[in-house]
């Protein structure tokens, strides 16, 4: 794969110390460091090996990667591990994709609050889908959920909202028969709407209710139990946007649809069109508007743009995939195979487990020779400033 002409690391090398220092009062230490992971990335800063051909003995220096999950470069190789070792678990039934969505009114308090409304968000969609699920009157079956969050819309600004992949059916009350959803339809949406709408203002009002939320700057004024009250009002009698889109055909399709999906960050590098000394451009999509599959340009200020990526730093030890139903991790193991069984499909081969939230590692396989497309091996490795210790120099015993 080729590298793209412009990257998020290249913006943040050139304008990111000078912005770092103008608004170092509104930054946190979390995006801090997630500027300086990127900046460093694939840098000799942290160190790297040094790689030969075993056939025409070419040679070529490779830098590590900083291994941050909202690192556009980072990404694939962790998401790739990800799909390893998620292709077993899938069942051969079609899967549907549904997103709910938090009303920008709550995106705000969202922002403020990122590890208990993104966690309220995730609970609340799991909740919704299944108990619906488990209802007679829609399927009466227990079903897997596998979620996960994004933060951004094609404009990167805040817009917290989970993707959650379900299958097709689930296990009847008793574990001894599949009990299969209509062929083109899962669960009405509007149920689902209105129940998340629910759930997640019931546990929004139980959070400020037991002091949980900070709320300052123009939310201030919220903690306040009566203006807070007042403030969600409207939402009650809003739509809030759950959104079902057209089943997949099958596992296959899943796997390459998740690839797209569990490790994305803000803005990947390929949709980076130009950087100048005070704007960048890139790619976007206006999905109010219709016809919104053609691509148009934004140009932001630097500063702006900088903003708006980090808007997006997760909190800390923040898991962004999650497993619910049949898939929770205490019994995914068991559950499948029982799924397996009543559905009458070979078990599964057995794959080494791979943490959903954890960053990219470097254990793959190296691109071969750009020369002869010969087996490059590593023959020394070495540190930089800001690597941790690797303890090897050469490894072809020179």
């Amino acid at each position: 794969m080729s590298r793209p002409k412009l990257e998020v690391a290249d913006i943040f090398r050139r304008h990111g110390v000078a912005w770092r220092a103008a608004n170092k009062a509104h930054l946190s230490l979390g995006q801090r460091r997630v500027m300086t992971a990127i900046e460093v990335c694939r840098t000799a800063a942290l160190g790297g090996h040094v790689e030969r051909c075993e056939d025409c003995a070419h040679t070529r220096i490779a830098y590590n990667s900083c291994r941050n999950r909202h690192c556009p470069k980072c990404q694939w190789p962790a998401a790739a591990a990800w799909l390893a070792a998620r292709e077993a678990e899938l069942l051969p039934v079609p899967y549907f994709h549904i997103v709910f969505t938090l009303p920008a009114a709550i995106s705000a308090i969202a922002y403020q609050n990122k590890p208990k409304v993104y966690g309220l968000l995730f609970t609340a969609a799991a909740a919704v889908l299944t108990a619906i699920a488990a209802d007679p009157k829609h399927l009466g079956a227990s079903i897997g959920v596998t979620a996960v969050l994004h933060t951004w819309g094609q404009n990167l600004q805040h817009h917290p909202h989970v993707h959650c992949i379900v299958p097709g059916g689930g296990l009847s009350p008793d574990g001894k028969r599949w009990i299969a959803c209509k062929p083109s339809f899962f669960l009405p949406v509007r149920v689902l709407s209105r129940l998340f709408r629910r759930l997640f203002l019931q546990g929004l009002e139980a959070m400020h209710a037991a002091g949980e939320l900070q709320l300052f700057t123009d939310l201030g004024a919220l903690k306040d139990a009566d203006a807070f009250r007042a403030y969600l009002a409207p939402l009650r009698k809003t739509e809030w946007v759950v959104y079902a889109k057209k089943p997949f055909a099958g596992p296959k399709q899943v796997l390459a649809y998740l690839a797209r999906y569990t490790h994305r960050v803000a803005i990947a590098n390929s949709r980076l069109l130009d950087l100048d000394e005070t704007h960048v451009s890139f790619r976007w999509k206006d999905y109010r508007e219709s016809g919104a599959h053609k691509s148009k340009v934004m140009r932001l200020d630097v500063g702006e743009f900088m903003r708006r990526f980090l808007l997006h730093v997760l909190p800390s030890r923040f898991h962004r995939i999650r497993h619910y139903g049949l898939f929770a991790n205490g019994h995914r193991a068991d559950k499948l195979t029982l799924c397996r069984r009543v559905l009458d499909v070979p078990s599964a081969p057995t794959h080494r487990d791979n943490d959903d939230n954890a960053p990219a590692g470097s254990n793959h396989e190296l691109p071969p020779c750009p020369c002869c497309g010969g087996r490059m091996i590593i023959i020394e490795v070495f540190d930089g400033p800001l690597s941790r210790p690797s303890h090897v120099r050469r490894l072809d015993g020179l």
